[in-house]
């Protein structure tokens, strides 16, 4: 499973600026940890955490459940803004 299409996917229908979406994969230190990072323009930073976290907090869920459905163990996805 592709995580960073994934993730890429439901970040571009939350946000205004689709073209300014940008998720990386980075290498871990930790065993069956994946750690992706997600880069979206300060304007749509907030549409991405969304109120107290929830929207970031529910696209982990997702990515998570498929990580788990995949055989994988943790998804770590951290949000930035350019």
């Amino acid at each position: 499973m592709n995580f960073v299409l994934l993730t890429e996917t439901i970040v571009k229908m939350i946000v205004k600026d689709t073209e300014a979406v940008s998720v990386r994969e980075y290498e871990t230190t930790e065993e069956n940890l994946i750690h992706l990072e997600v880069m979206v323009s300060a304007g749509d930073l907030g549409r991405v955490i969304g109120r107290e976290g929830k929207t970031i907090k529910s696209i982990r869920n997702i990515v998570q459940a498929s990580a788990t459905l995949n055989g994988e163990n943790r998804i770590k996805i951290d949000v930035d803004s350019y």
